[in-house]
């Protein structure tokens, strides 16, 4: 699947406004739930069909190198 795409990215909102940033999304995990890559760190994202972009979440969606292959 890995797609560059711009991306609403957790870490870059500024005043609770959505700031958008490029990221690669890399896989489905689960229903709604994708892996993604943003600055190095591995963590998961959603996609939201009302604004037609994903959001990732490299705040507190961060994935572990560890876990990352288990699902």
């Amino acid at each position: 699947m890995m797609q560059k795409c711009e991306c609403y990215i957790h870490s870059l909102s500024k005043g609770g406004k959505h700031q958008l940033g490029e990221a690669t999304i890399i896989r489905r995990l689960g229903d709604n739930d994708y892996l993604a890559e943003y600055r190095g760190l591995r963590c998961h994202a959603i996609y939201n069909p009302f604004a037609g972009r994903y959001f990732v979440d490299d705040v507190y969606g961060i994935i572990p190198k560890a876990q990352e292959f288990e699902r």
